[in-house]
């Protein structure tokens, strides 16, 4: 027998859908919405409805995707971030709360007009939250990854942003643009070997978009070095970095040459972002 809706979403163990018990009451929800079509007020409003036996056999797949450890947000090819929709596939990470912490930072200081630059812009969610918030300001936007940045487009497209996205490795396709108020990046920070990356979600998203494949601080020790160039006088570069990396990432700014050199506290707490303003 196949039970409703509203005891599914719950977690109840239901018949041919036992696996599916095993699974939390909102990874239950959010997997049925989507075998059925249905937004989290329908599904309430329609609680009392039984699943037919291909409705019943396409959430059972969808369970034990999940079983198998793939994350919730490329089973349903969606994240929110920043209050706003993103796709999300394996071609890109999986926006996180913490980053939202790199984009509130970029506000606070990005003036009236002002020209931002997001580096390494994978689904987009950095830039298009951005240009979604602030719509005076010149948003661009790279990755080295024409995949990443083709799913970065069409978040950018179905969100009203206005972006200008470039495929370049790191700064590469960047000369002859004008300096930046801001530049704020996400890059790939975890050391190779590192035993997270065989861990959990980590284990499906693109490995290239995680670790730079040395000691973790490789890309960082890139656009630190390239940005000072490339930033207004004054403005302020913007890095995510791993839970550990504060202070080894404030040394390379310091010893460049930066100033008011600082890191900020994501909410665990954590070290999350450091940043500093050039010359």
């Amino acid at each position: 027998m196949i039970d409703r809706l509203g005891a599914i979403a719950a977690g109840a163990t239901v018949g041919a859908l036992q696996t599916q018990s095993l699974l939390d009451a909102l990874d239950n929800r959010i997997l049925l919405c989507h075998a059925l079509g249905l937004t989290r007020v329908g599904l309430i409003t329609r609680s009392e409805r039984a699943l037919s036996a291909d409705e019943a056999q396409r959430f059972a797949a969808l369970v034990q995707r999940r079983l198998d450890g793939e994350p919730i947000a490329y089973i349903v090819g969606q994240r929110e971030f920043f209050g706003l929709p993103f796709e999300v596939s394996g071609a890109v990470l999986i926006p996180r709360p913490d980053t939202e912490l790199l984009v509130e930072l970029t506000l606070e200081r990005l003036p009236m007009s002002g020209r931002v630059l997001d580096m390494g812009t994978g689904s987009g969610a950095i830039a298009v939250a951005l240009a979604h918030t602030r719509r005076d300001a010149d948003v661009t936007a790279l990755d080295v990854s024409p995949e990443a940045l083709a799913v970065a487009c069409r978040n950018a497209a179905a969100n009203g942003a206005r972006v200008a996205f470039l495929q370049s490795d790191w700064y590469a396709a960047l000369d002859g643009l004008p300096p930046f108020d801001v530049i704020a990046s996400n890059p790939p920070y975890i050391a190779s070997g590192d035993r997270h990356l065989s861990e959990g979600d980590l284990r499906y998203e693109p490995v290239g978009a995680l670790t730079d494949h040395a000691d973790g601080l490789s890309a960082l020790r890139i656009i630190v070095a390239g940005a000072k160039t490339r930033l207004k006088p004054g403005g302020w570069l913007l890095m995510e970095h791993g839970y550990d990396q504060s202070a080894a990432v404030r040394q390379l700014l310091s010893e460049q040459g930066y100033t008011d050199v600082q890191s900020w506290t994501d909410l665990a707490g954590i070290e999350r972002v450091t940043g500093a303003r050039a010359h």
